[in-house]
């Protein structure tokens, strides 16, 4: 089959369609998004090797569960043990002994076929089309911050970054009853996000916006975007971090003790309330897909993101 292939290179390649194990599923892959998580990849986050990709919609092709045969699904990134501490807490996502799709030490979905463990997986209910449910993995994320920080109604949130997270997460908060701001740089970017009802500010007005915000969600996927961020909040105020980056964040750490800020990361979450949102038509998604490339120009793709202003990407592999 055919896969972009990374070994510090990434090209497109060759190699041997994936078998499933005990307890796995063959999916054909039908969309695939590229995220700042694989850019940041490409320039040594995570000391990843193999097939890049993890947010994903596919087709169960080879199951031992015949109920899942041609069922269209979406799947959790983190393959745990089940046995550890971690796993019967419920928190596989931390399992020390975990492989992550396309992140650590295991290939991902930018390919032809992909497998996962079976409990992974989730069906994507009729009413979402695949357009809508390759966004599931990122909107899970962004759901997250709602498991980890209480948001009381109006409380002043702003999110710091115009690119595809930061758009889900200022959606989903807002869909909470936050008093949402959107922060960003780029004009048709803030204008996207007033049509959805959000207020936005440019970066530029830092000075005005200084220590405004009860809870800022950084997600510039950039180091600057924490110092950013801590120019922001409120004392004894809350930052949530959701961005990964190669290289590392530079930051007053004196201004988390002196204004006594909480600072949190912020990962993976919940595939359900995802699902659940994008089938009630809650976060609108459709004006995130910049462009779509076919599999075989995965790597066109990858410098449309790099010298583009654009949202999301996605790849469509060839059919077998």
């Amino acid at each position: 089959m055919k896969a972009l292939f990374f070994d510090g290179h990434l090209a497109l390649r060759e190699v041997e369609r994936p078998h499933p194990g005990p307890g796995e599923a063959l999916i054909q892959v039908l969309l695939a998004g590229i995220c700042g998580t694989d850019l940041e990849i490409l320039k040594g986050y995570s000391k990843f090797r193999g097939i890049l990709g993890h947010e994903f919609v596919g087709r169960v092709v080879e199951c031992e569960d015949a109920r899942l045969l041609g069922k269209r699904v979406v799947g959790e990134i983190n393959i745990s043990c089940g046995e550890c501490d971690f796993c019967l807490w419920g928190l596989g996502r931390h399992c020390p002994t975990r492989t992550v799709m396309g992140i650590v030490n295991r290939d991902g979905a930018f390919a032809e076929f992909v497998t996962l463990p079976v409990v992974n997986l989730h069906e994507v209910p009729r009413e979402i089309p695949d357009e809508a449910a390759v966004f599931v993995e990122p909107l899970a994320a962004a759901g997250e911050i709602l498991e980890q920080v209480r948001i009381p109604p109006s409380v002043h949130v702003a999110v710091i970054g115009d690119g595809r997270l930061g758009l889900l997460v200022a959606q989903v908060l807002h869909n909470n009853l936050a008093q949402v701001t959107v922060v960003c740089k780029y004009g048709w970017k803030l204008d996207l996000a007033r049509r959805w009802g959000l207020k936005v500010a440019s970066i530029d007005g830092g000075e005005m916006l200084a220590r405004r915000f009860s809870i800022v969600v950084e997600a510039t996927g950039s180091p600057a975007g924490l110092d950013q961020a801590l120019h922001l909040v409120a004392p004894r105020g809350t930052v949530v971090m959701k961005s990964t980056f190669h290289n590392p964040a530079q930051f007053d750490t004196g201004k988390l003790v002196v204004d006594e800020i909480t600072l949190l990361g912020s990962r993976c979450g919940d595939f359900r309330r995802a699902l659940g949102l994008l089938a009630r038509g809650l976060v609108n998604v459709e004006h995130l897909v910049s462009k779509t490339f076919p599999l075989e120009s995965g790597l066109e793709a990858f410098e449309f993101l790099n010298t583009t202003s654009c949202l999301k990407v996605l790849l469509v592999p060839s059919r077998p």
